[in-house]
């Protein structure tokens, strides 16, 4: 016995020996059942070597103490024969569930025994001869834990390798959907007998790579039995299939074997459970996804009729070879695999083995997407197996040797991990555990007895960065092998094959993208030796974008124009955040990279962190006033300021396409009201610098530093708003007061003198972008003097205004020139904007009335009503219009709705409870929404647009800017339909009155 209150020479010998709670292990060595072998050092040393010596300990004493003979012989038999020894004490140290199972059949640990060569690799025949003495779902589970038993101990041993466990599981799950066909087929003997009946294996079952405890994938063919009917013969089938899931699955008293999951089956768990061969063909040829054919890479008959399973894989395989010909076909894989990842809760991520980024299906995506790509011309790569797989892709020189070497180790070791964290419980798991005690033993099961638990860390997340950085090198590396003759001696792809692979990967002219290829990475340079380690990577940005050409394009003009600059392919190199911004940014439209290639040096914007932050009006205008007053002459001054504009429109554009996109170490803004609020605000802050910028040029070219009248420009419309998008017009009113002991005539003259040069500077033709200064809002329209004096606004607007330019003013702001006259123009303008006494009913009725004739004589011939984001159903003009009524109405007594800001108005409303919240919400989603289109439309067309693009490419790009993965745009179309469906009828409501 243990002396208390000192520790014993034993406990030191358990703390040593790897036991963490040896006081506990000390009272069980001290049990009757264990007499014969306290003192036996083999003992403490096997149970040292076991991945939980404690776990283990406790299995030994419940299995001895369940021996007819109080353990004895199984004692006498463990201490005597290391094999044994070994394989028992390591099963129980890894797996309690097999504990549990040996607890409850004493007598299985004799299976452990047999240790001969036939034992170290048994097949199928063997499992099938361990399982034939089953006669019910009960005694079939007893079976099926004894060969489990052996697996697990050959497993835990080192006597077979990761991949050798799984094919034994696989072939183990063979013999018992075999031993479970022939049960059901005794109970119902006149339906075996009508029918033909094959169970083809999916998933990793049939690629023979099962897991410990996994569903096992299948799909049921059936024919009729020679003279038997048809429909007779299907629905006897299908009362066999049913039979034999129910006897894998269902509980009993020793638990469950497996689910055997057939939804991978044609219409999946909607379509029958069998069919013909023929109506599998036929669902097949029609109707059949991407994925289905991915999935069907590993069909493998294993169980029933063998002809006919042998007839099914025949007739299904050349389907399978021809589906990267598909159109859509890499979109598709890549929608399936973001979709699993999509679905990881967001708190296991971080400890999802197999379906997180770098985990298992990495592996396998990226395995099966090549097979899929160059199996149609190669058979070598005909593998449902993911490792054979591999090993062919490198042989072929489809993969490089070193990356499949480096692979195939990180896979082996993450299935190690997935096979030992499943073992202990036998439970369907893929989570990394987070308790401590958990880790510890799952570390010394993989053979980490050294600080195990920050060993299983450190190689786990070694491996799985290894998988996530070849994972996207995979498709792209030998492509560059095949165009640049990289690596003398190796295997490379060819020329024809590197063309396949940038077809199937989206690239819809692969002969132009290869030569763009060849043209930036080949030759013996220090800067093609830096393409070719950045273009992997970029290739698969582009590959991920709705126009990978455009991208790839883009990239090679602008290393075209900045090749030659030290710092660029430096920044790209060593600035991941650059490399990734600037790949999304050129392949993202035309816009943003068309602003780029007029000044490729602003791609210095996208490595900085600061860099893509717009730049507000207080920093923009005394910058572009500064270079005015450098510049000799007026048209090299706007010169500037307009090159200040391009390079600050491209900021806000990347920006917000990175904000939109997202990437792996920025995710995408979640709030998109937040990035249109960006966006209007940074082109209006521009905007108003680059008219301050033209207003100073035109003044100073003429008259030096001081116009003969005092001059403000006031921005309207969307500009007044802060709402401009990229291809916005600025909206203004020119106002100007003459100076003192200035006539007015001549005031005047040098007004609209200003008024003339600034529109002439600023629309010179130059290959920037131009900024068109509308005046259509001013008092009489295009009929009106395009300048007035603050008095003759005063004087109009007193005895002349219309009911739609009060309601025009509501947006008005100074935005350039004298500061103090902008800001008497604005009080001016308030008590027309926001009446003192509101609105009247014929006030209102007019409002109304202007807004339906607008929807009827403005909206475009053709247009979709339902789809123009400005004029249509729920768009832009209807959520402005009901906001300016609220105005109009409430904003002399509610000062929050004294803004030029639709948005901003809106909150105002809701919270002085003159709109619901609900409908405030409907209708500033709308506006969002509608704003966001348009900005989008010209950020991929590089030019305005109220309607989506007819054009399937450009129609993918927008839905790529608003959120929509491939394969979505018709869920972006049915989206915006839905949100301003809505909020039109919030609007009948209001504006309409119902």
């Amino acid at each position: 016995m243990s002396v208390p209150g000192r520790r014993s020479s034993t406990f030191t010998r358990l703390l040593r020996h790897g036991f963490t709670d040896p006081s506990a292990a000390e009272r069980l060595l001290d049990l009757p059942v264990l007499s014969a072998v306290r003192g036996d050092p083999v003992l403490l040393d096997a149970l040292g070597a076991t991945a939980d010596p404690d776990t283990a300990l406790r299995g030994l004493v419940r299995l001895a103490e369940a021996q007819d003979d109080d353990g004895r012989q199984l004692l006498g038999t463990v201490l005597s024969a290391k094999p044994l020894r070994d394989r028992l004490l390591g099963v129980l140290g890894a797996s309690e569930a097999l504990g549990d199972h040996l607890a409850r059949h004493p007598r299985d640990w004799e299976a452990l025994v047999t240790y001969e060569s036939a034992d170290l690799h048994p097949g199928v025949a063997d499992f099938e001869r361990g399982l034939a003495g089953a006669t019910d779902p009960v005694s079939l589970r007893v079976a099926y834990r004894r060969c489990l038993l052996a697996i697990a101990a050959r497993d835990v041993c080192a006597t077979t390798d990761v991949a050798e466990t799984a094919a034994e599981l696989a072939d183990l799950a063979t013999a018992t959907l075999r031993r479970a066909l022939a049960l059901a087929s005794a109970d119902a003997p006149e339906d075996a007998a009508l029918c033909r009946l094959a169970v083809i294996a999916m998933g990793k079952c049939g690629g023979n790579e099962l897991n410990y405890v996994s569903d096992v994938d299948v799909i049921f063919v059936g024919e009729p039995a020679d003279g038997a009917d048809e429909g007779k013969a299907l629905q006897a089938a299908t009362r066999l299939a049913s039979h034999l899931m129910r006897i894998c699955s269902e509980p009993t008293v020793e638990g469950t074997i497996w689910p055997v999951d057939a939804n991978l089956r044609p219409e999946g768990r909607n379509g029958p459970l069998v069919r013909t061969l023929s109506s599998h063909l036929a669902y097949y040829q029609r109707w059949a996804k991407t994925w289905e054919f991915q999935a069907l890479l590993k069909a493998r008959p294993v169980a029933g009729d063998e002809r006919l399973g042998a007839a099914y894989v025949e007739a299904v395989s050349p389907l399978v070879w021809q589906a990267a010909e598909r159109e859509n076909f890499v979109a598709d894989v890549q929608k399936m695999r973001r979709r699993v990842v999509d679905n990881i809760p967001v708190a296991h991520v971080d400890r999802e083995l197999k379906l997180g980024p770098g985990g298992l299906r990495d592996v396998e995506f990226a395995v099966q997407l090549l097979q899929l790509v160059h199996g149609r011309s190669d058979a070598t790569l005909h593998s449902g197996t993911t490792l054979d797989a591999l090993k062919a892709l490198a042989a072929g020189g489809y993969v490089g040797r070193a990356d499949a070497a480096q692979l195939d180790e990180a896979y082996r070791f993450l299935r190690a991990m997935e096979h030992r964290i499943q073992l202990f419980r036998l439970r369907r798991t893929h989570l990394v555990p987070e308790a401590e005690e958990d880790l510890r033993r799952l570390g010394r099961s993989m053979g980490l007895r050294t600080d195990p638990v920050a060993g299983l860390n450190r190689e786990w997340r070694r491996h799985a960065a290894v998988v996530r950085r070849l994972h996207e090198k995979l498709f792209y590396r030998p492509l560059l092998d095949a165009v640049a003759q990289l690596t003398p001696g190796e295997t490379r792809l060819s020329a024809k094959a590197a063309g396949q692979r940038l077809e199937a990967l989206g690239y819809a002219d692969p002969a132009a993208a290869l030569r763009h290829l060849e043209a930036l990475s080949s030759g013996v340079t220090r800067k093609a030796a830096i393409q070719r380690t950045l273009l992997p990577v970029l290739l698969g940005w582009f590959a991920d974008s709705a126009d990978p050409d455009a991208g790839l394009l883009g990239f090679r003009k602008v290393s075209d124009a900045l090749g030659k600059t030290p710092w660029y392919l430096r920044l790209l190199r060593d600035e991941g955040a650059a490399a990734e911004n600037l790949a999304r940014v050129l392949s993202a439209g035309r816009l943003a990279p068309d602003l780029l290639l007029r000044a490729p040096e602003a791609v210095a914007i996208l490595g900085a962190p600061e860099g893509l932050r717009p730049r507000g009006r207080d920093h923009l205008e005394p910058e572009i006033l500064a270079a005015v007053g450098r510049a000799d002459d007026a048209e090299l001054a706007v010169a500037v300021a307009r090159g200040v504009r391009r390079r600050e429109l491209f900021r806000t554009a990347a920006a917000d396409i990175i904000g939109s996109y997202g990437t792996e170490d920025s995710p995408a803004e979640a709030d998109p009201g937040a990035l249109v609020d960006r966006v209007g605000q940074a082109v209006t802050d521009l905007n108003a610098a680059t008219i301050a910028g033209a207003l100073r040029a035109a003044v100073r070219e003429r008259w030096g530093d001081t116009l003969p009248t005092r001059f403000a420009v006031i921005g309207m419309g969307r500009f007044g708003g802060h709402e401009l998008g990229y291809g916005s017009d600025a909206d203004v009113l020119f106002v100007h007061e003459p100076r003192e002991g200035v006539d007015e005539q001549e005031a005047t003259r040098a007004a609209n003198a200003v008024v003339a040069e600034m529109r002439r500077l600023l629309q010179l033709p130059t290959a920037d972008p131009p900024l068109l200064i509308d005046a259509d809002l001013r008092p009489e329209g295009k009929s009106g003097p395009l300048v007035r004096t603050l008095k003759s606004y005063a004087a109009y607007y007193r005895r002349w205004s219309l009911g739609w330019e009060s309601q025009a003013l509501l947006r008005a702001e100074p935005m350039a020139g004298d500061p103090d006259l902008g800001r008497r123009f604005i009080e001016l303008a308030d008590p027309l904007r926001y009446p003192e006494q509101g609105l009247d009913e014929a006030a209102v009725r007019e409002i109304r009335r202007l807004k339906a004739r607008m929807e009827t004589e403005r909206l475009p011939r053709g247009a979709d009503p339902a789809l123009h984001t400005k004029l249509g159903r729920g768009g832009l003009s209807d959520v402005e219009w009901t906001v300016q009524l609220l105005q109009m109405r409430h904003g002399h007594e509610v000062p929050g709705l004294r803004t030029t800001r639709t948005r901003q108005a809106l909150t105002a409303a809701r919270d002085a409870g003159l709109i619901a919240e609900q409908d405030a919400r409907t209708l500033d989603e709308a506006w969002v929404l509608a704003t966001r289109v348009r900005n989008g439309v010209m950020l991929v067309r590089g030019r305005a647009g109220d309607t989506f693009p007819s054009d399937t490419r450009e129609l993918a790009a927008v839905g790529r800017y608003l959120g929509y993965g491939p394969g979505h745009v018709g869920e972006m179309v049915e989206d915006y339909r839905r949100t301003t469906r809505r909020a039109r009828a919030v609007v009948e409501e209001l504006f309409y009155g119902g």
